[in-house]
């Protein structure tokens, strides 16, 4: 028996080694693949959302695992069509998306592992989209940490990059490396599935369905050929010399600078000091020096050029002639900019990107210790645009929405909102600006609780008012605690976030890669244990899922079922049962009475299958 934990990492280190990879449609018969799976989807809040069928995550069981594993050893597997959503974007326009099948999940994300396991190795150290340990953060970090001294931003935007990628491109490149005809098959069947629109079926020529499970790996598999690109060709053509040539006036008043020193004239060599410091060590006109950097994520590109302008336009025709040529692909003209770093600012992954020049900002050392460097800023219409959405007539203003909910439940509301955005923009220099956007809030929130209550602002600030410790001293706060009895009291809290810039906040995306794992999932146990949790019944054992704990809520009963207490007791969202006691929980009749015993057992490790990687 060979763990989904081994057969991945034989299969990261055949891409650590630029293997091929062969075989690998057998490694869809191992259930073990599609119990992490599970453990990975069940979680999030699209597992409970429907496609074109009826079908989610609940009642998954090892029978469906089973059915899955049939139907693709004998390749009669079939692929649903997705149902397509609009989703409304920044500027106003709508995003589709496609809903999947909780089947077609559950198969597309083995697949995932798989492609991730493999390509993951392979990939630019310039890509930060989709990929473990890498995310926003981490692309604006390496822009602040090696641009320095740029002088143009070219912004890239692919138009309707998902919606565009080109399936025989797409094939072609996976081909490339992955030598199983079964396993390309079933990847171009999934490309060419359709999608329903107002239950009218459509075809997909082109593209990668948006919102898909797999749907991120394919498109780095597939924008990695313009990594390759700037890699391998624009990168060693456009970077000359190891640094510029020293600047012959700097160089000049330097020695004469040394020369007074040396001769005591401590008032001439200080006035002359200042001078230098107005200089550039390097000569900024150096025909010979060029840098070129690039940045990647998802279908957002930007490249730093140290050069003529003239160069930085060819680099954006050669990107432009290479995407169309190679990839199918177009860059958006509109969105497509040079922009000076020295007088502009690049928009780039929500920040703005500027050059910065501050001749009396000085280090220890006596050197500029800002000049060239890279800094990173808030928009101002972000600030703006988010304190908008709290205020009506241009003051702030209540929140008729959260009127029905709890105060606890409102005052965590508005901490999540504040805090996701501040969060995000720790790293801009100007993050204070956000203090701005803390009063607006907090009077909104204080406007929304005292409407609640029918009372005054300043009595719930008040009631709320607190202190809370931070790295840089107390801050103020709303704070609202809950005691329980035995347990640790639940906190919600608005405030307390000092507005000062980290240099090395990183927000990750997804975890680290880790191929090997020694526990199983709490839930792939319960679920390999095979025993209802309610009766101790071993026969159809499935697992009962909601959306959400407050679902749990069922009005009108004096006495709550016995399957609401069981999951209430535990908080959990999950609860394995057999098929009786599960058809039972949706009609709303009387589950089957517990049985005396233990209702959890040991998973039972002998249904697992063993499979090949690599050659054959």
């Amino acid at each position: 028996m060979r763990s989904a934990e081994t057969v991945l990492a034989v299969i990261h280190e055949r891409g650590k080694q630029g293997l091929p990879l062969e075989d690998i449609y057998r490694q869809l018969y191992n259930p073990d693949l599609y119990l992490r799976a599970y453990a990975r989807l069940y979680s999030n809040d699209g597992a409970m959302t429907r496609g074109i069928t009826t079908e989610t995550v609940d009642a998954m069981s090892m029978r469906k695992i089973e059915k899955i594993i049939d139907d693709l050893r004998h390749e009669r597997y079939r692929w649903t069509p997705v149902r397509r959503v609009y989703v409304p974007k920044k500027n106003g326009k709508l995003r589709p998306l496609g809903v999947t099948s909780w089947s077609d999940k559950l198969v597309q994300e083995v697949m995932r592992l798989i492609l991730e396991a493999f390509y993951e190795p392979q990939f630019s150290k310039h890509s930060h989209g989709f990929r473990p340990m890498r995310g926003c953060h981490t692309a604006l970090s390496e822009i602040t940490t090696q641009w320095t001294g740029v002088k143009w931003y070219i912004e890239g935007d692919i138009s309707n990059c998902f919606g565009s990628l080109d399936h025989q491109v797409m094939m072609s490149i996976l081909k490339e490396k992955l030598h199983d005809n079964r396993f390309l098959r079933l990847i171009q069947n999934l490309l060419q599935a359709g999608y329903l629109e107002e239950w009218r079926y459509h075809t997909t020529l082109s593209g990668c369905p948006q919102g898909g499970v797999i749907s991120p790996i394919l498109s780095n598999i597939y924008m990695d050929k313009l990594d390759r690109f700037v890699e391998q060709i624009l990168l060693p053509e456009y970077n000359r010399k190891q640094a510029r040539q020293i600047n012959r006036r700097y160089n000049a008043i330097s020695s004469l600078t040394s020369y007074h020193r040396r001769a005591r004239h401590y008032d001439k060599a200080e006035q002359l000091s200042k001078e230098l410091r107005q200089l550039p060590y390097g000569d900024p006109n150096d025909p010979e020096f060029r840098r070129l950097g690039y940045v990647r994520y998802a279908d957002d590109t930007l490249l730093g050029f140290a050069g003529p302008k003239a160069d930085a336009e060819e680099i954006k025709r050669r990107l432009a002639e290479f995407l169309r040529d190679t990839l199918h692909l177009e860059l958006s003209q509109e969105k497509t900019l040079i922009t000076h770093a020295t007088t502009q600012a690049a928009r780039f992954l929500g920040y703005e990107i500027v050059a910065q020049h501050a001749d009396d900002k000085i280090a220890r050392d006596g050197r500029r210790a800002v000049n060239g460097k890279i800094g990173l800023r808030v928009p101002a219409d972000v600030v703006e645009k988010r304190c908008a959405f709290y205020m009506r007539k241009g003051k702030p203003s209540h929140r008729i929405d959260l009127l029905q909910d709890d105060d606890f439940t409102i005052i965590d509301r508005y901490q999540s909102e504040y805090r996701g955005l501040v969060q995000y923009y720790l790293l801009a220099q100007n993050v204070c600006w956000f203090d701005k956007l803390h009063w607006v809030m907090q009077v909104s929130l204080l406007k929304t609780l005292a409407n609640k209550h029918k009372t005054t602002r300043k009595a719930m600030l008040r009631k709320y008012k607190a202190l809370v410790e931070t790295p840089y001293g107390p801050l103020k706060c709303l704070e609202l605690v809950i005691a329980r009895e035995g347990k640790k009291p639940l906190v919600a809290r608005f405030g307390g976030i000092p507005l000062r810039r980290q240099e090395r906040a990183v927000l990750i995306d997804q975890p680290a890669y880790t191929p090997r794992v020694k526990e199983r999932n709490e839930l792939i146990k319960r679920l390999l244990a095979n025993k209802c949790e309610l009766c101790g019944s071993t026969e159809d054992v499935e697992v009962h899922h909601i959306r959400k704990l407050a679902d749990l809520n069922i009005k009108g009963r004096r006495e709550k079922p016995l399957w609401v207490q069981r999951m209430a007791q535990r908080r959990r969202k999950t609860l394995a049962v057999c098929g009786y006691c599960h058809t039972a929980i949706h009609a709303g009749r009387p589950t089957r009475k517990p049985v005396q015993g233990t209702i959890t057992g040991e998973p039972d490790e002998s249904k697992f299958t063993s499979g090949s990687v690599g050659g054959r």
